[in-house]
């Protein structure tokens, strides 16, 4: 029954639902499971029973569970649901478990028939509100909007309900009216977007439900663990195999949003240099002419089917810009279709040359966008394919050919790839020795390690990593620093240290969390990630990004340390070489730049609520620009360059790598000090072997 495709998944992964859009104004059907539902509910369960990494038993508890997550999953902004439709699910906190073994789907579909029920009543009334006309709308009264109703109570009136959805309806109108829409052009956008939403909820179908419904299941084992229906597969295929032109991101939604989960190295968004990591996408635009289509409230399948499209055209996408308190300002983004080539991912070597105690050192640099490996080449027999270590080891030789004192490897934005090449890649800077242990579901740890002697680069090494560095990257970056063969600088990663598996079903297929990853040193890189020897600032916030943002991940947790020899390391001097960087970047005008953004953004951050008066909500914007274009020249500033009269100037100035992607002079600063840090370790161990002597 079961046909099992194994892959390390590099961060999240993403599901589709594809489905056509015929207009539509009819109630949306009642719907109910079909027969081949309940057969693959029980394999469903069956497989996660015997297979899953976590043992989760299935009762009251779980059945508890699963109605939290199900309601949380249907309605996340809690404005659906009354606080009565709650209750009346209620009873079923201790039924559901009982129901999905025996296959039982009723209760889930009476569930979503109620919550498409509700929602009808949304649309239908905020598509009357519109037709109505937006000229009576308050928009110089003081208001406000929570912006996150996680912990909020269930709304208990229909009196409370419509004046909620008239608060989203003002906040919408104003969001457009700040990217300059006059009120009829608004009046015209969100009139097609309520009645998108409207129709979409009269197309859903049997097996959308049962999609959602399972994945509520299947978030009980952990957040990686989902179902695809059988139409859904494809897609992931597709997602995985990275095969399809586009534009190179992953996307997630997010209540009625489009969240970017990360972009593909040296994809098309990516080479922008204007798109990152929980960016909101708004609208959708083809060619340099087409007309930005508002994409708020689409599912996620019809998104991607807008933005993807043929190679060398063109698509552009309006965009919220990820943690700015600044929530109205939108930039617009063009972006050329094309497929991600191999060689575009391939690692990349640069000399950097830094001054340091008055002496000029060159230091190699080799950033590594993914561990991949052409195992198609491979299994052909090509002597020549294409792999990180292969690819690394060339550059490592050529770099000391040119005489480097030190080497740097760069991992940031690394979300992982081949298990098999983070191995090897270790392999390259030690003689031999375990690497990293996996850990099956029935407590059996598999240990894989480097058996060659061989060693490719044995000078001074340090490590680059940040929140995106995952998985893979962090199986490497862990087991540099457990050995102690170089110091780890940067921000604690994602904490990936999970591996799933693709199972076929009869119906549709299951990725499944089947083992999870261990350091050398025992400790688990799940959840945790990686924590730097020496730590960067950084933009990302580690609430919205990274595992520990996950509802459900699996823990953190140690295993036996496995035996492994040790280089001196940085453990005797650690204290002074964080001392000598916290002295160094006290005064150095990139890192005060990135300290007041970690600042600014965090208390930007507090506040949960969003004006909805115009007058002050275009204050707040304007304030917010003005803080970021004083924010660059006061660094400016510091460097002795002139400043800049709009933040758009900025730009024109960024240098580009060997890819197009724009440089920022954050990324260049991290990079530097890093090479600082590293030549700091080299004095140091200089220091403390010779008084070691004596």
């Amino acid at each position: 029954m079961l046909n099992r495709t194994l892959f390390l998944l590099p961060t999240l992964a993403l599901s589709f639902l594809l489905q056509s859009a015929n207009a539509s104004s009819t109630a949306p059907e009642v719907l109910a499971p079909e027969a081949i539902h309940r057969q693959t509910t029980l394999d469903i369960l069956d497989s996660l029973t015997r297979e899953h990494y976590n043992k989760v038993t299935i009762d009251d508890s779980f059945s508890s569970q699963l109605l939290d997550q199900y309601l949380e999953d249907l309605d996340p902004s809690k404005s659906y649901f009354y606080a009565s439709d709650v209750a009346e699910f209620k009873p079923l906190s201790t039924t559901l478990d009982d129901s999905i073994q025996a296959g039982e789907l009723k209760d889930a579909y009476d569930i979503f028939n109620r919550y498409q029920q509700r929602m009808h009543e949304r649309l239908t009334f905020m598509i009357a509100e519109l037709e109505s006309g937006l000229d009576g709308v308050q928009f110089d009264f003081d208001e406000t909007l929570d912006i996150d109703r996680t912990n909020a109570n269930w709304i208990k009136t229909q009196e409370e309900m419509d004046k909620l959805w008239r608060k989203r309806l003002k906040n919408a109108a104003l969001s457009l009216k700040l990217a300059d829409k006059n009120l009829a052009d608004t009046t015209e956008t969100l009139l097609k977007r309520y009645r998108y939403q409207l129709h979409r909820a009269e197309q859903m179908k049997s097996e959308d439900v049962f999609q959602t419904y399972i994945n509520a299941v299947s978030k009980g084992y952990d957040p990686h663990t989902q179902y695809f229906s059988p139409r859904n597969s494809e897609n992931f295929q597709i997602n995985m195999s990275l095969s399809l032109e586009g534009i190179g991101a992953v996307l997630q939604s997010d209540d009625e949003f489009t969240k970017i989960v990360r972009l593909v190295p040296s994809g098309p968004a990516d080479k922008t240099g204007q798109l990152k990591a929980s960016d909101t996408i708004v609208a959708v635009a083809q060619g340099d002419d087409g007309e930005m289509v508002d994409i708020v409230g689409w599912r996620l399948d019809d998104v991607v089917d807008k933005i993807r499209g043929p190679a060398d055209t063109v698509v552009r996408l309006q965009v919220d810009p990820a943690g700015s308190n600044d929530r109205q300002k939108r930039k617009e983004v063009r972006i050329v279709r094309s497929k991600v080539k191999l060689e575009e991912q391939a690692a990349q070597k640069r000399i950097m040359e830094l001054d340091y105690q008055g002496q000029n050192y060159r230091l190699g640099v080799i950033e590594i966008p993914a561990f991949y490996i052409d195992f198609a080449a491979l299994q052909s027999g090509d002597p020549n394919y294409k792999s990180t270590t292969r690819d690394v080891e060339k550059l490592i030789k050529e770099l000391t050919e040119e005489g480097i004192q030190g080497l740097v490897i760069d991992l940031r934005d690394n979300g992982g790839g081949s298990l098999r090449e983070a191995n090897e890649l270790v392999g390259l800077f030690i003689s031999r020795g375990p690497t990293v242990q996996i850990r099956d579901p029935n407590g059996r740890i598999d240990i894989l390690g480097d058996y060659d002697a061989d060693v490719a680069y044995n000078g001074p090494l340090a490590v680059l990593v940040n929140r995106l560095s995952a998985s893979a990257s962090e199986i490497f970056a862990g087991a540099i620093q457990d050995y102690r063969r170089g110091a780890v600088v940067g921000s604690q990663t994602f904490g990936k240290g999970t591996v799933q598996s693709l199972h076929a079903l009869r119906h549709g297929q299951l990725k499944m969390t089947h083992a999870k990853f261990y350091r050398i040193s025992g400790d688990s890189t799940q959840h945790k990630g990686v924590v730097p020897d020496i730590t960067l600032p950084s933009l990302y916030n580690e609430k919205d990004i990274g595992e520990s943002a996950l509802e459900g991940a699996l823990p953190w947790d140690q295993v036996r340390e496995v035996r492994h020899g040790k280089f001196i390391g940085v453990d005797n001097f650690l204290d002074e070489l964080n001392q000598r960087h916290l002295k160094r970047v006290q005064t150095d005008p990139d890192f005060i730049f990135m300290r007041e953004q970690v600042e600014h953004l965090a208390e930007a951050a507090k506040d949960k609520t969003i004006p909805l008066n115009e007058t002050v909500l275009r204050r707040e914007r304007d304030e917010a620009e003005q803080w970021q274009l004083d924010a660059q020249n006061r660094r400016r500033t510091l460097k002795q360059q002139p400043p800049l009269t709009a933040l758009t100037e900025l730009e024109d100035e960024l240098k580009k790598d060997e890819q197009g992607r724009p440089i920022s002079p954050e990324s260049t600063a991290q990079l530097e000090e890093t090479g600082r840090i590293l030549l700091d370790m080299v004095d140091l161990t200089f220091r403390y072997t010779a008084s070691a002597k004596e």
